[in-house]
């Protein structure tokens, strides 16, 4: 993919491998930048990378049972 290429609120969540509804409560939430072309909105591929970027930057527990 281009890193300028536009995605869909459902290409994104496909491509992060999450269910549309929780796509667009993580662009509400602000979460995943988006920008808005007249009545569309399209998640830009850098911003999701930017968002897993940021999931790695958070400190994770590790459950003591796995």
């Amino acid at each position: 993919m281009n890193p300028g290429e536009l995605l869909t609120i459902e290409e994104a969540a496909r491509r992060l491998g999450i269910g549309r509804t929780t796509m667009y409560a993580l662009v509400k939430a602000g979460q995943v930048r988006t920008v808005t072309i007249g009545r569309l909105r399209r998640v830009p591929t850098f911003c999701l990378d930017e968002y897993v970027r940021d999931l790695l930057a958070e400190p994770t527990p590790l459950n003591p049972a796995a």
